[in-house]
This record gives structure tokens, C-alpha cells and sequence, in this order.
């Protein structure tokens, strides 16, 4: 295995730190990617065992979806040396790498919404009868039968556009797990689940890992990792730092090692003291999805909302923004009734909403930087029906810098961001519109711990400057770090208030279980 890793496209496995060892499925070292003359990867490098669950930690543009996409037969390496059960391998497709028992759940999901759950989970192939004909009785059952061992709620039958983020994303996790495959690569799998879920997705690792099936897992949830990882491998610029078991490394370490610099733990808000109130909700109802939900955000404070998977935050938040159906609820600004029933007429009185998909709803991928954060605000730059482009230009540029976005131009398609740099144009987007309450669902999903502290501390100025935040989270350190107040649902009602003193893991798991 050694003496087939050599070579002058990459250091050999021994050199890197990896020895051969017939437990190991999966082994990288050296691989390098280059787009348009550009390095993307310099040094990828990588040692999977039989039953381990290998964490890949990286920053937003640190290199890792490259190299998984390298892994899986989705790109061609420039360099480097990969081996599969000590067979040296380059996959042309996606293709050969399933044939070779290597399957992936992306972050970005890619459903087929006028198809059932079952036709996605088996899309390509399809249990046949005569050898002609789609067996969909099977193909149901066999779907049943997966999210019963699984233990996920789904219906195989339902229509996937039917599904919630989150449920979609349970889907995927399924689909891959189907396959058998002996190598599962997991891109962010529980960005779109909540804490429940995600327990119940850790049992079936956990289950997969009794099968010697080998799981490289790439999270920003740092609390994930320490939780079902069991070894680390660390990439920074594009670049192999460090690898190790996690037994051996703590958050603080490991932090460091992801953003290249020490960052101090981000504690609880220090207490505000009472102010009035900005913005009222009463009553809010909509079928079973949420029922009579009254809540109120003072001036300067950040109030969380908290609960499981199906609680009805999301669809609360959605109504309140006129994004989403209600049957009933009213909103007060200042003491003034509010009628809203398009997200515009939330924007025109000053409250923005940041949304859980930022790829769905959040942006326009194909436009530009400088298109997606205007937007919401063209009246502003316009003037008998003329764009001012130099005040346009300079607002860009004054966001770019607010936000540390990093992007060659602000010409650049925003797909071709990173998913935090793509997070940070959506806040721009908002903030753009000058608002005085920020609505923000899972406001940090899927992005680095660098970037996350930036979106901390803008959160924090912005309710200093006397505007008012509703931050929707799944993660409770996030939550707990970040609100001043946290309101917990469970099934779509509220089931307890906590002040930022009050409120634990425990607390906030208890109300909301």
C-alpha cells in the first residue's frame, strides 16, 4: 500500500503520518485542486478505519467540499494519491465511486419534489417486477421498512414538496444510508434537523459503526463532533494542519486549529435592563401548525426561540413575516396595529427576516454580490425611475466591509461563495433595508466558527443600537450565548419562557420534550 502511494503527484502514506493497516477503507494523501490557474486544495489527506466516525473540520473555503468532491468521483484531482481497501483509485464519476461502496450526503439537498419520499430514496434503482416494471409496492416497503430501523417519522408515500427542510433532509440521510455502502461521507448532515432528530440520526452512526461502516463526518457543529466523532483531521487554506483522536483535543484546541487563531469562548450576554416594547405578536394561530402564540421583543434584546423539529418556531416566524399562512394573529410596532401580508410590507416598516434556507430563500445564486445585497432596497437607489449607481456602488462596498464578505468582486455570482460568505450577503441583504427588527431563522447554519462569532457580534451591536432581534436556533449553546430572553415550543404552542439567568440545556429540553 505504501510503495503504490509513492510518487511525484504526492507524499506517500507514511510520510503524512498514515500506516498501512488492512482496517483502513479509505486512505488520501497529497491531493491538490486547482480552478482557472487558482489552488483550492494544496494538500488534501485523509485515513479512514472500519467502524470510525472521522471528523474533517475546516473553515468556509478551507478546502474540505473540494476534497470530498474529489473523494467521490465529482472532480478530477490535479495531484495526489487516493487508495480504497489498499487499491489504488480515481473515480471518473459519482458512479463508479457507489460501485466501490462509497456514498455521500451533501449539504445542499437536491430532492425531486413532484416524486414521492420512496421514488427519491430509490431514484435509478428501482425494485423491478418481471425485470420490466416498478415494483412500487416494494419500493414502499422497503422505504417503510428503512425509516423504521432509521426511526425516522416519514411517510415513504408523502410528496417530497410537501416535506419540511428538515424532514427533507432526514430523506437524504436515508437515501444514503440505503445504499449499504461501506464508506458514508456526511457533508453537515444535521444543519437542517433539530436536537431530537439529530439523537435519533446519531443512533443509527452509531448502529452503521457496529457494521464497520466508516463515516468521514463534516460538521461546524462543534458540539456534534465531540459527540459522535471519534478522530479529527483539521484543514485550513486549502491545507492538511492536523489529525488526531478527538479523545485527545478539546473545543478550545480545536477551534483554534480551524480558524488559525486562539477565539475565546463566546459567554452568555451580560443582563439588559427592562425597555419598551417594539414588537408585539398576539394570537397567532394556524391550524395545528402553531395555535395562539403571543410574544412580545423590547428594544435592544435578542429573544430566542427555541424547540424540537415540528414545533411550529419556523412557521410562526414565517407568518409573522407574511411569508407563511395564518388564520389568525396581530401584530403591533410600537403600539400601532400592523397589516402584513407579503414579506414587502414587513420590509417597508422596518422589519427583515433572515430565512433558514439561504440557498432556497435567502438569495438569488445566479445574480451577483452587489445584485443580492440591493435588492430589498432599490427604491432607495432610485430616482424617477433611474438607479443612482454610485450610491448603490458605495453602499455595496460598505457592506462588503461590514460583513468581512470575502469575494473577488462584488460582480461574482453569489453560488460561487462560500456557504458563510453566502450567509453574510443575506444579513447584508436585510440590513440594507435598514431595519429595526431583525428576524433570524438558524441565522448560522452550516457555516465556520470564525464566521459564526462575526454573526455574534453583529448581532449583539445591532440590539445594542436600540433594534430588536428574534433569532430562531436549533443549538442550544447558540441560544443560550446569544438571547436575552428564549421562548420554547413544543407542539405548536409555547410551553415556557426563560430568562438568559434562568435557562440551561436541561431547561430548555425539558420544555421542549
Amino acid at each position: 500500500m505504501q510503495n503504490a502511494l509513492q510518487g511525484r503527484e504526492g507524499p506517500d502514506l507514511a510520510k503524512a503520518g498514515y500506516a498501512a493497516d488492512s482496517s483502513v477503507l479509505l486512505a488520501a494523501t497529497g491531493i491538490s485542486k486547482a480552478f482557472n490557474g487558482v489552488p483550492a486544495l494544496t494538500d488534501g489527506r485523509i485515513q479512514l478505519r472500519a467502524g470510525s466516525v472521522h471528523a474533517l473540520c475546516g473553515g468556509n473555503g478551507a478546502g474540505k467540499s473540494t476534497f470530498l468532491n474529489i473523494l467521490m468521483g465529482l472532480l478530477r484531482a490535479d495531484g495526489g494519491k487516493m487508495m480504497r481497501n489498499g487499491r489504488l483509485v480515481s473515480y471518473a464519476s459519482a458512479a463508479e465511486a457507489l460501485d466501490d461502496g462509497i456514498a455521500i450526503i451533501t449539504q445542499e439537498l437536491s430532492p425531486v419534489l413532484d416524486m414521492s419520499v420512496a421514488e427519491n430514496i430509490y431514484l435509478g434503482r428501482e425494485p423491478r417486477r418481471g425485470g420490466w416494471f416498478t415494483d412500487s409496492a416494494r419500493m414502499v416497503a422497503d422505504a417503510r421498512a428503512l425509516f423504521e430501523r432509521l426511526k425516522f417519522r416519514i411517510d415513504p408515500t408523502a410528496m417530497m414538496r410537501d416535506l419540511t427542510v428538515a424532514q427533507m433532509q432526514l430523506v437524504e440521510i436515508a437515501k444514503a444510508i440505503s445504499r449499504e455502502s461501506q464508506v458514508l461521507i456526511m457533508d453537515e448532515p444535521t444543519s437542517a434537523i433539530g436536537e431530537k432528530e439529530t439523537e435519533t440520526f446519531f443512533d443509527a452512526i452509531r448502529s452503521l459503526q457496529a457494521q464497520n461502516v466508516g463515516i468521514i463526518y463534516v460538521s461546524h457543529r462543534l458540539t456534534d463532533i465531540f459527540s459522535i466523532a471519534d478522530s479529527y483531521t483539521v484543514f485550513r487554506d486549502g491545507r492538511f494542519i492536523e489529525t488526531g483522536a478527538i479523545a485527545d483535543i478539546d473545543r478550545q484546541r480545536l477551534i483554534g486549529l480551524i480558524v488559525g487563531r486562539d477565539l475565546r469562548d463566546h459567554g452568555p450576554r451580560p443582563p439588559r435592563e427592562a425597555s419598551e416594547t417594539v414588537l408585539e405578536a398576539r394570537g397567532f394561530s394556524h391550524g395545528s401548525v402553531f395555535s395562539d402564540i403571543s410574544l412580545s421583543i423590547a428594544k435592544g434584546e435578542i429573544l430566542g426561540l427555541y424547540g424540537l423539529m415540528g414545533a411550529g418556531r419556523s412557521e410562526f416566524a414565517n407568518a409573522l413575516y407574511g411569508n407563511g399562512p395564518k388564520d389568525s394573529g396581530e401584530v403591533y410596532l410600537h403600539g400601532k396595529k400592523l397589516d402584513i401580508h407579503h414579506p414587502s410590507d414587513a420590509l417597508r416598516v422596518g422589519i427583515a427576516m433572515v430565512t433558514e434556507d439561504r440557498k432556497g430563500t435567502g438569495l438569488v445564486l445566479p445574480a451577483s454580490v452587489h445584485d443580492n445585497i440591493v435588492m430589498g432596497a432599490l427604491k432607495r437607489f432610485s430616482s424617477f425611475g433611474f438607479m443612482k449607481a454610485q450610491q448603490e456602488h458605495k453602499a455595496v462596498a460598505g457592506q462588503i466591509e461590514r460583513f468581512h464578505i470575502r469575494t473577488a468582486s462584488s460582480d461574482l455570482a453569489v453560488q460561487n461563495l462560500s456557504g458563510g460568505n453566502q450567509q453574510k450577503v443575506v444579513f447584508a441583504r436585510c440590513i440594507e433595508t435598514d431595519p429595526q427588527v431583525l428576524i433570524c431563522d438558524e441565522p448560522t447554519r452550516g457555516i465556520d466558527e470564525g464566521a459564526k462569532r462575526e454573526i455574534y457580534a453583529f448581532l449583539s451591536d445591532f440590539a445594542a443600537r436600540g433594534n430588536s432581534v428574534l433569532m430562531i436556533s436549533s443549538e442550544i449553546p447558540e441560544i443560550l450565548a446569544n438571547a436575552d430572553r428564549i421562548v420554547v415550543f413544543r407542539s405548536g404552542r409555547i410551553a415556557g419562557e426563560l430568562t438568559a439567568a434562568e435557562a440551561t440545556q436541561e431547561a430548555l429540553v425539558h420544555l421542549a420534550s
